[in-house]
């Protein structure tokens, strides 16, 4: 029987590659790996494109005054009580602790080191998509994977505890967003899909050895806006499956509910994906920025400084309880939301204060029902580990019967704004100003995860800082002192908040380049769907081409 697909050589034709791949890297990039990436785009970037283009089309609408609600044409699927999700996988019936980072080398090696159950490594809001920094991911997870790493920088090493009698965290992959591309690779003069890169490179150079190991080909899927998104990785999925021969539901992908649109669309989601679903996720960041982000344009839908929106807010409890009844409806993991904190090493006291708060948090999650959480750091991981240690004593939580009963949740219960003693304040302003602009000059410098005041900020905290602000000015919100949010104001907090982090900078900093991405966005002169695809430009590094089969 001939095979379905394209021999190698013709789905190589049309291929190039416009930056240089290193010795230590070519074996990342052979032949069928790169077939499998030019047939995803062949196969479904037309597809990416169109609901990429239904995004702006339902913003227009929400711009106008619709609002989000639950969709009236998928309510059988809501209300049909008989289908679940796939069994657990193995290596992920429990995910109590989870840790999540960037997949430099370090990063990779302290990550599986930890005493977490899975390792998110991170292709997205964590990691700048310079050419080195995804070169090196690939190459940093296929050793992984081999259980392969070790790593001297100043005379420190680093090396991967191969203690037979200590568990290895299951790695889990987050490929980038639909909206991103990747314009170092070309298919047919196109550039891919930087998920669809991050996926199939990983994926065929991996999923075989994954599978020997213990665990399979795992994803963390981000950013959806719509079921039919999710319908498209599913799509990938079985595809990417039968090119190398394997059973159609080994993968699972974990969805990250961090858009405002997929809260009203979890049960479509997990359908969609309900041969190879491995849970959902509370993203908070990303869901306050996509709150304000698809709300923008009505003033009754304003948010407080950032600070205030815990997730005690009733918007965000609403919106975890719904998350939580429904994965446990669907027999899947309900994944709660990350702890940020870094260690306080130079004050005890303040340290002390911040590990009870997360402790406090992670204490709200697991009674909600959540079945896991995110760390950014370690360190946490051992207060993480007591309260759910203490509160889940099995593997999960997906068939233990709630706490408090469940009370249906409304798309009012979704929308509301409210905040209890909700207040913007100069100071909440001067914040977004330094994490914004902070965020995307260490970006430009290709560090794509950054410690600020004792947290660990990625892409979705500078996104909220930048949208923040936005709103304010455009709306002309008063402080708690009575002071109106205008752009004058802005633009002299803008200059005074610069002018320090440039003092404080070592030199050949990127600040100033910063403040011009940063200040129309603040001054709400403009508005780009995202930071990240704004100053994608400035970190490519776009060479002489290179036709992949002369790789």
């Amino acid at each position: 029987m001939s095979s379905p697909f394209p021999q190698v050589a013709d789905k190589l034709k049309g291929v190039q590659i416009l930056a240089p791949i290193p010795d230590r890297a070519k074996h990342i990039f052979n032949a069928e790996a790169l077939g499998l990436v030019a047939t995803l785009h062949r196969s479904f970037n037309g597809e990416r494109k169109r609901l990429l283009a239904n995004r702006k089309e339902q913003q227009k609408l929400r711009d106008q005054g619709v609002l989000p609600d639950f969709l009236p044409e998928t309510k059988h699927i809501r209300e049909d009580p008989t289908w679940t999700g796939p069994p657990l996988a193995k290596g992920l019936q429990d995910r109590r602790c989870e840790i999540t980072g960037p997949t430099d080398r370090k990063m990779v090696i302290n990550a599986l080191n930890s005493q977490v159950a899975t390792y998110m490594a991170d292709f997205e809001d964590s990691l700048t998509p310079a050419w080195a920094n995804l070169v090196d991911g690939q190459v940093n997870l296929y050793d992984g994977v081999r259980r392969n790493l070790e790593y001297t920088t100043n005379g420190k090493s680093y090396k991967l505890n191969l203690d037979p009698k200590r568990h290895i965290p299951t790695l889990i992959v987050r490929p980038r967003g639909w909206h991103l591309e990747e314009k170092h690779v070309l298919v047919d003069g196109e550039p891919v899909s930087g998920g669809i890169f991050d996926f199939a490179l990983y994926f065929y150079n991996n999923a075989h050895e994954s599978l020997a190991r213990g665990f399979g080909p795992y994803f963390y899927l981000p950013k959806m806006e719509h079921h039919l998104e999710a319908k498209l990785w599913n799509d990938i999925f079985n595809y990417s499956q039968d090119y190398i021969g394997l059973q159609r539901g080994t993968i699972r992908g974990s969805v990250l509910i961090e858009t405002l649109p997929a809260a009203f669309q979890m049960d479509e989601i997990i359908y969609q994906l309900r041969q190879h679903i491995g849970g959902l996720n509370c993203g908070r960041w990303d869901y306050i920025f996509s709150y304000i982000k698809s709300l923008r344009n009505h003033p009754e839908f304003v948010l407080p400084d950032r600070g205030q929106i815990t997730m005690s807010a009733p918007f965000m409890s609403s919106y975890v309880k719904l998350l939580v009844h429904t994965c446990h409806k669907r027999q899947v993991h309900a994944l709660g939301g990350m702890a940020a904190q870094i260690p306080i090493k130079d004050d005890k006291e303040r340290n002390r204060l911040a590990l009870e708060n997360v402790a406090k948090d992670k204490l709200r999650e697991v009674l909600a029902g959540c079945d896991s959480c995110w760390v950014a750091h370690p360190a946490l991981v051992p207060v993480v580990l007591k309260v759910f240690n203490e509160n889940m004593k099995g593997p999960n939580q997906i068939n233990v019967p709630p706490r408090t009963p469940y009370k249906p949740i409304t798309a009012r219960d979704l929308l509301s704004p409210y905040v209890p003693g909700a207040k913007v304040t100069e100071q909440g302003i001067r914040t977004n100003i330094i994490i914004g602009l902070s965020y995307i000059e260490a970006w430009l410098r290709n560090i794509g995860c950054v410690p600020i005041n004792y947290l660990m900020e990625d892409a979705a905290t500078a996104e909220v800082s930048r949208t923040q602000i936005w709103q304010w000015v455009t709306h002309g919100t008063k402080t708690d002192t009575g002071v109106t949010v205008t752009k004058e104001l802005v633009s002299k907090l803008l200059g005074e908040e610069v002018a320090k982090l440039q003092k404080a900078a070592t030199p050949g900093n990127k600040f100033s380049q910063a403040l011009e991405y940063f200040k129309p966005e603040s001054l709400g002169e403009k508005y780009s769907d995202f930071v990240t695809t704004l100053l994608y430009d400035d970190v490519t590094t776009i060479g002489r081409p290179i036709a992949a089969d002369k790789l």
